[in-house]
């Protein structure tokens, strides 16, 4: 029976700090790189030795900025690499020059054993083990291949026992913990009843993955299983055959294929260097690799972040022709949202993505309302600030060309973008605004002059009555304003793309229409 640990699976809010130390501080190679299977809209990120080899791969689902996570009950609570007996001390050294938080040497479980933190806090042990790669990466120190995992559990020896069938045995107990081995790496239950459950997000583990010789042990396993609560069909996940199980004490198990491999679609030499979109999802491919966050390696070139009010993301098209689009979301909706559309308004754009930082009953908006069309004047006016600051703050930070930017706005983000023109005159000049409403109940008169709006109004929006309001202040100030109204809804239409493409066409950088 094939044994032993295919791959582990965690979360990471944040793409770029996750490379440098998986890639950068760890030298794992960088393997593969996809939309999500599950869902498209996650990257996901593959680590391991110089081929990924089975047993060495630690991936991430990267939800960017996304909420943290709680370690608990039911979850993995550490991961940990084998690494050359010797190297320790360098690794120290290495961790403590780099600023990575590390505790130890310590003797745990009869081993060496160094305690990392990642930058979403993750501990990574680094065991000192005799554990050769199937694939060595250049770097003699560097990670070898997973040597195990720790599983907190209520009921340790339920889980023990179920571990059990993917070819693992009891072989020690020591304290709170139940080790288990396999032919290759160890899986270690501990006790911790009556600790909290996890809770999923950014900075926990997702699953651990389990090997199997070939699809037919999948699907012997899934009907071994066929009376056993949450188990998955078998899915096709084009480098390995798998299924999904939850152990009782609720961890979540994978048990997938070693064939075919990451080598099925990229050569051994080009691993990794191609965002791969799954088949499913290959109609929206030109979309999702516009929405999913991109990433330097180490070593590249890249865009250092600035602590800014808001969440914000950057996509930079291969041919920037210098001019930025401001992106503002509409109710429920997030920083990447309006990037497919912005991208074909402006294929050499770079796009800056802001996200609101109001919710109700945790949908994102940009200010708090009371009702459908009864909004809180105070928040309007406060997140309006906020946001001004944002844009000063990206200017100097990012060194943007004022007058290369204009600000798109669908919906609520629209609203504010209406709001921002009278309360900040200044600080947008050029905007679209797609189904934008009057939002302020007393507008300040401001000087416009100079400022230029297109305003996208569905003949079909049950809010549409409330556009012409804003129309009229923002003219009244003395703003160029294209109003138009078209046939369609409160969504959006390729009417929308097509106008405002055009609109945007004819506005060269710095020159107001």
């Amino acid at each position: 029976m094939t044994t032993g640990i295919h791959h582990v699976t965690a979360i990471t809010r944040d793409v770029q700090k996750n490379v440098d130390f998986y890639a950068g501080f760890l030298g794992l190679r960088l393997v593969k790189q996809t939309g999500g299977y599950e869902d498209a809209e996650q990257l996901h990120l593959f680590y391991g030795d110089a081929l990924g080899s089975p047993g060495s791969i630690v991936t991430f689902l990267v939800w960017q900025d996304g909420a943290p996570g709680r370690a608990g009950l039911g979850a993995l609570s550490e991961i940990a690499l084998a690494v050359p007996v010797a190297s320790l001390g360098a690794w120290l050294t290495r961790a403590m020059t780099a600023g990575v938080p590390v505790s130890g040497p310590a003797r745990e479980l009869g081993e060496s054993v160094l305690r990392l933190r990642d930058p979403d806090g993750i501990v990574v042990k680094l065991v000192g083990v005799d554990a050769p790669a199937d694939a060595p990466l250049a770097e003699p120190n560097a990670p070898t291949r997973i040597h195990g995992v720790t599983i907190l559990s209520e009921d340790a020896q339920a889980t023990a026992d179920f571990v059990a069938r993917f070819g693992y045995g009891e072989d020690r107990r020591e304290g709170p913990f139940i080790r288990l081995r396999s032919d290759r790496d160890v899986v270690d239950v501990r006790a911790s009843a009556g600790f909290v459950p996890a809770i999923p997000g950014t900075g926990q583990f997702d699953h651990v993955a389990f090997r199997a010789r070939d699809g037919d042990a999948v699907r012997r396993m899934r009907l071994d299983l066929r009376d056993h609560d949450g188990v998955t069909n078998v899915h096709d996940r084009k480098y390995f055959l798998s299924l999904y199980v939850r152990e009782p004490m609720g961890t979540l198990f994978e048990y997938a294929t070693d064939a075919p491999g990451f080598t099925v679609d990229e050569t051994p030499d080009r691993l990794g260097e191609t965002l791969t979109i799954p088949a499913t999802d290959a109609a929206r491919a030109a979309e999702l690799r516009v929405k999913l966050p991109q990433f330097a390696r180490p070593g590249e070139e890249r865009r250092p972040m600035r602590d800014l009010p808001f969440v914000h993301r950057f996509h930079t098209p291969e041919n920037p022709d210098g001019s930025v689009i401001v992106l503002l979301h509409g109710t429920g909706g997030n920083e990447a949202d309006l990037m497919p559309l912005a991208a074909q308004l402006n294929p050499r754009a770079t796009l800056l993505g802001v996200r609101g930082r109001s919710t109700e009953e945790g949908i994102t908006r940009w200010f708090r309302r009371f009702d459908a069309v009864t909004y809180d004047q105070d928040d309007i006016r406060a997140e309006a600030e906020a946001f001004a600051g944002f844009v000063e703050g990206a200017i100097s930070g990012y060194g943007l060309d004022p007058q290369g930017m204009a600000f798109l706005g669908y919906s609520n983000g629209a609203n504010l973008l209406g709001a921002i023109l009278r309360l900040h005159p200044g600080v947008v000049q050029r905007a679209i605004l797609l189904r934008g409403i009057e939002a302020l109940e007393d507008a300040p008169e401001a000087d416009l002059k100079g400022g230029d709006v297109l305003l996208l109004t569905g003949a079909q929006d049950p809010f549409g009555r409330m556009a012409p309001a804003l129309e009229a202040s923002l003219k009244a100030g003395g703003a160029a304003v294209d109003a138009r109204v078209i046939d369609a809804g409160h969504e959006l239409s390729a009417e929308d793309l097509r106008i405002a493409a055009d609109w945007l066409a004819s506005r060269k950088q710095g020159e107001a229409k």
